[in-house]
């Protein structure tokens, strides 16, 4: 059998999230300097009418370039935070998704100069105004521009990988069914091959079953097959692993189906997990450095510190904002879990009414939940009800960003109906989380699953970065006001 073609790009979202940022940084990078060109034109031209001559009006500018603000550098930077939510691979690949990305980030910036500006005016020197103007128009059009290059080639068929799964069961048919969910398509998914006599020729969400795995091999070089997914829970037959493995020494890349289901959805997929998986991935695998631990620490304190003050500035107007519609007590506490399955108790402002649970039972908050009050809702939205945690955060009791702290009595509930749901006490709680920007409101066991796979995926791959980018989507929520 001869070598079998593949496409000549096959990056991983990793790798795409990586180009990503480069193609961005270079973008607003040029977008910077020509900026700095802008003004020195506009400067140039100014000094001119002025009746300076060309060459002294050149020479007068030459002295003053050395002046540049240092700050103006860094918008490159600073464009690369304001485009952090647009950094998922198929949010990048969605036009729609992509141009909402690129309006929002120059209209957040402006404001956020603006007030700066307010603050700070400096009559003296224009550079900031024009500079600053320039470079969002410029790194909005650099970015759009690279952004359609992008999805040309995210959407192109001749570079997009094409895979099949290995294995039609509960596994590669859960596989299939995120796929569809993706516009557009993260890989060209050609169908399963499954040894079931019974499923061949039968399809699942328009995929084909084309074979059995004896016929691997000539499946892949008939549809051009560049990945094979291996979606079998339990024991693998032996001439199955084999045909797999020839398969995997003609270049094909084999990727086991919970990877793949991380890599498209960046949760954890709880109900295909085995045991000695688990175990791999949550026991070897979720150690951290010593030195992530300490920023990680450190980013709490000064969060904690930041949090402290927005308490004591917000507090008169919260306090009675709360007391007018629904009357005191203006806070209100539970116990929750914390790392290792520790009690400890959180104080959040009260946003629902008074006696939401008379009987007892503890019961999970609902979209437009009836018991939230007007002001509540705003708390909600703003993230204002969560402020008061950050005591428990310089304490050491949570962090910024951790699975959302659970009630003792939801955990027992939730450990007897979800499998592996008290992994997610591996580490401390956090006043956000990589599930909390990512899915709302969970009202039933199978929402709270989805909830989990996020926290178990967020436990596994958690590294400072990652803690960064959730801090700052989170203050986009809470500019926006869409928090939950």
């Amino acid at each position: 059998m001869a070598d079998i073609q593949r496409p000549s790009f096959r990056l991983r979202p990793s790798e795409q999230r990586t180009i990503l940022v480069i193609g961005d940084l270079v973008a607003s990078a040029g977008a910077m300097f020509l900026a700095l060109y802008i003004w020195y034109e506009i400067n140039l031209y100014k000094l001119i009418q002025s009746g300076l001559s060309p060459a002294r009006a050149a020479r007068a500018l030459e002295v003053n370039n050395n002046n540049y603000p240092v700050w103006f550098y860094l918008l490159p930077l600073v464009w690369l935070l304001l485009m952090v939510d647009s950094y998922e691979v198929h949010t990048a690949g969605s036009w729609r998704k992509t141009l909402r990305a690129i309006a929002v980030a120059p209209i957040v910036g402006l404001l956020g100069y603006s007030l700066l500006f307010t603050i700070n005016q400096d009559p003296t020197n224009s550079l900031p105004r024009i500079g600053v103007g320039a470079f969002l128009v410029l790194a909005s059009l650099l970015t759009l521009t690279w952004r359609a290059i992008y999805i040309r080639l995210y959407t192109s068929s001749g570079l997009l990988r094409r895979v099949l799964i290995v294995g039609a069961g509960k596994a590669g048919y859960s596989l299939a069914d995120i796929y569809r969910k993706f516009i557009p398509p993260p890989f060209l998914l050609v169908g399963f091959i499954d040894d079931d006599p019974k499923k061949q020729g039968k399809t699942h969400q328009g995929f084909p079953i084309l074979g059995p795995s004896k016929k691997l091999l000539a499946i892949i070089e008939d549809h051009q097959v560049s990945d094979i997914i291996v979606a079998i829970n339990g024991e693998i037959k032996g001439e199955t692993f084999q045909t797999i493995l020839d398969a995997q020494e003609r270049g094909i890349e084999v990727t086991r189906m919970q990877i793949m289901y991380e890599e498209l959805t960046q949760r954890v997929p709880v109900e295909h997990l085995e045991s000695d998986w688990v175990i791999r991935s949550f026991v070897d695998q979720v150690r951290v450095s010593g030195v992530y631990e300490l920023f990680k620490r450190l980013m709490d304190i000064v969060g904690g510190l930041v949090g402290v003050l927005i308490f004591a500035i917000t507090f008169p107007i919260t306090a009675i904002a709360i007391v007018l519609e629904s009357g005191f007590p203006i806070f209100y506490s539970q116990e929750r879990l914390g790392k290792g399955g520790r009690l400890f108790r959180i104080y959040k402002y009260r946003s629902m009414l008074q006696h939401a649970e008379a009987d007892g039972e503890a019961k999970l908050a609902v979209e437009n939940d009836p018991r939230v009050t007007r002001v509540g809702n705003f708390l909600r939205r703003s993230r204002l009800d969560e402020v008061p945690q950050f005591f428990s955060v310089l304490l050491g009791e949570m962090s910024l960003v951790g699975p959302r702290a659970e009630r003792p009595e939801l955990v027992a509930q939730f450990q007897k109906q979800i499998p592996f749901y008290r992994a997610r006490l591996l580490v401390k709680p956090g006043l956000t989380g990589w599930a909390q920007i990512n899915y709302g409101y969970v009202s039933n066991v199978k929402e709270t699953v989805v909830k989990l796979e996020y926290d178990l995926y967020y436990i596994k791959h958690r590294t400072l970065g990652m803690d960064i980018n959730i801090v700052l989507r989170t203050i986009g929520t809470v500019l926006r006001r869409t928090g939950r």
